[in-house]
């Protein structure tokens, strides 16, 4: 094992933890870790904050450029790998240098997608996913008077709160017939709309943006589907993400929206594995492949692909979480939810005086995830049943489940 040679593609958490993980457990090994972003890690969950100016700008970054040399990852940033062999186990980057491997880690995450309207590619039509986002978001806020939010996801929902927060007109506007479609059901869209509105946004459903209004390179305003003219100064989208597994291309890695993997985290291709939000791994819990999109899930990610690239057996097992403020409440979402697994049945119990919502989501007689707005109480042991492959075989205890 000594001396072995590792290459990450990714700097997020997956691929930086994955990389620190590899030198503390193997320290005679190289580990170069390679982004085309030109920031080592910063905390993507807390860029809606930074954004609302809870935190300063600076606050986000969790490595700095002198770490990496202190405990002997070589850093590529601004750096693009272009091809990757399989056969000659290297890494070509856009540089022109060949990079060898004795194993490699994808960990590029998804790109956003771009809004599909005339006049989308002005500056001050952002998407929220990078620093870099963050900055320019952050600048023409300063700037504006009124912003439009698109999109039903939790970035669209982050940006209609930060939008308010920085006190501007805000509107939302969303697809579908409520927020989280998949995930939620009426009452659960209902309460969430109720929230957004009472902290002043307008919140608009079955209406896209058709076109972007622009003068002299600036944004003056929407008009969307429905036929409206929204004056704005500013238009923020969350529409979903493209999986980067581009960079597999012609190396025989198994891919479909996402790269493919087992349990442990390796793809088709001895040699090469993928972790964090690109992966689409084996789940324990279910049984079928899937991705999650986490910041807890890519951080566990990127521990176990380490110990795999080094030889070990050791299969991801964890209930994935995210949770996020809602502007006054808070939302959690735990397991697995008719995202990935479409076919999941689900009981719910909401309360929009007390402005509380539960929902669970079973795959045949055992539950496997749940979303929980406004009191997180029993999450844990949710996430226990869900880790214990608990069975609930009938409608009466599925509902007492919402109780406890």
């Amino acid at each position: 094992m000594a001396g072995r040679r590792y290459v990450i593609v990714g700097n997020g958490a997956a691929g930086t933890t994955c990389a620190e993980t590899l030198r503390k457990r193997e320290p005679d090994c190289s580990v170069t870790l390679v982004t085309d972003e030109p920031h080592p890690l910063y905390n993507r969950v807390t860029l809606p904050r930074a954004l609302k100016r809870e935190v300063p700008m600076d606050k986000v970054f969790l490595r700095t450029l002198a770490w990496h040399e202190q405990v002997g990852i070589r850093f590529l940033p601004e750096t693009r790998v272009t091809r990757i062999s399989a056969e000659e186990r290297t890494a070509l980057t856009d540089r022109g240098e060949e990079l060898p491997w004795d194993a490699l880690l994808v960990a590029t995450g998804g790109r956003p997608r771009p809004l599909p309207a005339p006049g989308a590619s002005a500056p001050d039509c952002r998407n929220f996913q990078y620093y870099a986002d963050t900055v320019a978001l952050d600048a023409r806020i300063a700037q504006s008077r009124r912003a439009v939010s698109v999109g039903g996801s939790f970035i669209s929902y982050e940006l209609a709160e930060a939008f308010r927060a920085r006190g501007l007109e805000t509107v939302w506007l969303i697809r579908g017939p409520r927020w989280l479609r998949r995930v939620l059901d009426e009452e659960g869209g209902d309460l969430v709309d109720r929230i957004a509105r009472a902290h002043g946004v307008e919140v608009v459903h079955g209406s896209e943006v058709a076109r972007v209004n622009v003068k002299d390179g600036v944004v003056t305003g929407v008009v969307t589907t429905a036929g409206e003219t929204i004056d704005c100064q500013l238009v923020g989208s969350g529409l979903g993400l493209t999986m980067n597994t581009q960079v597999l291309d012609g190396s025989g890695v198994r891919t479909r929206e996402g790269i493919i993997t087992d349990e442990c985290l390796r793809t088709s291709v001895p040699g090469i594995f993928a972790a964090g939000d690109v992966a689409e791994y084996r789940d324990r819990v279910t049984g079928q492949h899937h991705r999650m999109g986490t910041w807890d899930n890519a951080l566990f990610h990127g521990r176990v692909a380490a110990l795999n690239m080094m030889g070990q057996e050791t299969p991801y097992v964890d209930v994935p979480t995210y949770q996020s403020g809602l502007f006054d409440t808070i939302i959690s979402v735990v397991g697995v939810t008719p995202e990935a697994l479409p076919e999941a049945e689900s009981v719910t119990r909401s309360d929009l005086v007390a402005r509380t919502y539960r929902k669970l989501f079973f795959s045949g007689d055992r539950l496997v995830g749940a979303v929980l707005i406004g009191s997180i109480r029993g999450k844990k042991k949710l996430m226990d049943l869900i880790r214990e492959r608990a069975v609930f075989q009938t409608e009466g205890e599925r509902r007492a489940l919402l109780e406890a």
